[in-house]
C-alpha cells in the first residue's frame, strides 16, 4: 500500500467532504467483504451504511464479481444509440418484473442523479407529445434530495446543495417537508400525524393551475435529509391529488429501492404506484455504476404514438445499459431473489426497530425514525455549532470500527440487507458508546 502523505491527497477534491479536515486525518478504506470494510492497515469496520445506501447485499459478492469479470472478457462497452446488446433487453425485462405493475419500460442511466434528471425530461416529453405542452412546472419537496444534476437540485430541497449555484430551473414549486409534526417525535415505522401535508399540492395547483403542472417528485422516505419516513396516509393522498389534476408522481427510490424497505420497492410497501421511479444504488449492489428510470406504459406509448420525429426522445447518455452494469445488474437481482433478502429485511425489521429505539434514552438523542432497514438517530447540535456534534460521532464510531453516515446532526443507519442480530446489536451498542464520550 502507498504511504498516504500529504502529496498523496492533494489531487483528489472529494465530493461531499470537508477536504482540508479530511486530509488533516484520513479515513482510509482498503478492502470489503460481507458487513465488513478493512483499513489499510488491517482493522476490521462494520458497515453500518451499505457504503453510501447501496450496497445492499453485502461487499464483494462472487456472483457479481464473476459476472463482471465475464463479461469484462467477452465484451467491455457497447453503444445504446441504434445498437443494442442482448445482456441490455435481459437486464430492463427483468427489472420490470419487480417493479409496480404497469411500470414496464426501463430507460438505462448511469447514476441516481442522472435518473432524476431522465424522469422529469420524460414527464415534460410526455405532456407535449398528448398535447399539453403547457404542463411544464415541476414540483418537488422541501428536504428532499434527488441527486446533483440542476434538474435534481432544483426540484431538491436542501438548502446547502442549492444556495451556491445561482437560480437553477425555473418553474419549480415545493411541497412542505412532513418533519417535526407535533405528536410524531419517536416514532416506531410510519407516524400517525401529518397525511394532510400532502394537501399543500392543491393549493400549489390553486396558484399556479394544473394545466402548467407536469409532475410531483418525492421520496418515499427522505434518506439522505435524514430518515423522514411518510406519515400514514400521506403518499396515498399525494397519488390522488396527482390523479385528480393530471400530473404525474414520480419516485425517487435510488435509496428505498431493492428491499431497503422490505420490498423490491416502497412504492410495492407502501401500496402506492406511481407514474415512474427512479432508482440506481441497490441496482447493481454498487458494483458498477448504474441507474434507471421505470415508467408506465401509458407515458411509454404516449411517447411512441405522439412522436414528431424518428427519435422518441431525444435524451440518453454515452453509459447507459453499459455491458458491465448490465452483467452487475442480472447477477444482483439473481443474488436478492435467491438469498430472499428483501423479505429478510422485512423480517429483521422489528428486531431492527426495537434496536435503534433503545437509544432513545442515549446522550444527546433527541428523536428516532426508522422504516425498514432504515434509521435516523436525531441529535441535539451543540449550540452555535450545528452538524459538529454528528461529525465528531461519526469520527469516533469509525476510530471504533464502526462505519455510520452524518447528514447535518443525524446519523443515518442502512447496514447490508445481509445483517444479523449480533451485529445489530453491535451498531447500537457502539453509537451509545459513542454517544456516551462525545460532548
Amino acid at each position: 500500500m502507498p504511504d498516504f502523505g500529504a502529496n498523496d491527497l492533494d489531487a483528489f477534491w472529494m465530493p461531499f467532504t470537508p477536504n482540508r479536515r479530511f486530509k488533516a486525518h484520513p479515513r482510509m478504506l482498503a478492502r470489503a467483504e460481507g458487513m465488513h470494510y478493512a483499513t489499510p492497515d488491517g482493522r476490521q469496520v462494520l458497515d453500518a451504511t451499505s457504503g453510501l445506501w447501496c450496497v445492499n447485499a453485502g461487499h464483494n459478492r462472487s456472483k457479481i464479481v464473476e459476472a463482471i469479470r465475464r463479461q469484462a472478457g467477452e465484451m467491455d462497452y457497447a453503444p445504446s444509440f441504434n445498437m443494442g446488446h442482448p445482456a441490455a433487453f435481459a437486464f430492463a425485462s427483468r427489472i420490470a418484473q419487480i417493479t409496480s405493475p404497469g411500470l414496464d419500460r426501463i430507460f438505462f442511466t448511469g447514476s441516481g442523479s442522472e435518473s432524476v434528471d431522465t424522469a422529469l425530461k420524460i414527464a415534460l416529453a410526455y405532456h407535449r407529445a398528448r398535447g399539453k405542452g403547457t404542463k411544464t412546472r415541476l414540483i418537488g419537496r422541501e428536504r428532499g434530495y434527488h441527486g446533483v444534476g440542476f434538474g435534481g437540485i432544483s426540484v431538491g430541497g436542501i438548502p446547502k446543495n442549492r444556495m451556491y449555484f445561482g437560480g437553477l430551473l425555473t418553474g419549480v414549486d415545493h411541497l412542505p417537508h412532513t418533519h417535526g409534526v407535533a405528536g410524531n417525535l419517536f416514532s416506531q415505522g410510519q407516524p400517525k400525524n401529518g397525511a394532510e401535508l400532502a394537501d399543500a399540492l392543491e393549493a400549489i395547483v390553486a396558484l399556479h393551475d394544473a394545466s402548467n403542472i407536469a409532475a410531483v417528485i418525492v421520496e418515499p422516505v427522505a434518506g439522505s435529509t435524514g430518515v423522514l419516513v411518510p406519515p400514514e396516509g400521506y403518499l396515498q393522498r399525494l397519488r390522488a391529488i396527482c390523479d385528480r389534476h393530471d400530473i404525474l408522481l414520480i419516485f425517487d427510490e435510488v435509496i428505498t429501492g431493492f428491499g431497503r424497505v422490505g420490498a423490491a420497492f416502497a412504492a410495492e410497501r407502501f401500496g402506492v404506484v406511481p407514474d415512474m421511479i427512479c432508482m440506481a444504488k441497490g441496482l447493481t449492489n454498487a458494483a458498477v455504476p448504474a441507474g434507471a428510470v421505470a415508467a408506465s406504459e401509458a407515458i411509454y406509448q404516449a411517447m411512441m404514438d405522439g412522436a414528431d420525429a424518428p427519435i422518441e426522445l431525444f435524451h440518453g447518455y454515452t453509459y447507459s445499459a453499459h455491458p458491465l452494469a448490465c452483467a452487475a445488474g442480472l447477477a444482483a437481482l439473481e443474488l436478492y431473489q435467491e438469498e430472499g433478502l428483501f423479505a429478510r429485511a422485512l423480517d429483521m425489521e422489528p428486531y431492527w426497530r426495537a434496536a435503534v429505539h433503545s437509544l432513545k434514552d442515549a446522550r444527546h438523542v433527541v428523536d428516532i425514525r426508522d422504516f425498514g432497514l432504515i434509521a435516523g438517530v436525531e441529535l441535539e447540535p451543540r449550540p452555535g455549532a450545528p452538524t459538529a456534534r454528528a461529525m465528531a460521532a461519526f469520527e469516533t464510531a469509525f476510530d471504533r470500527g464502526l462505519l455510520i453516515r452524518v447528514t447535518g446532526d443525524i446519523i443515518a443507519l442502512s447496514p447490508p440487507l445481509i445483517i444479523e442480530r449480533g451485529q445489530v446489536d453491535q451498531v447500537v451498542e457502539t453509537i451509545r458508546a459513542v454517544l456516551a464520550g462525545v460532548d
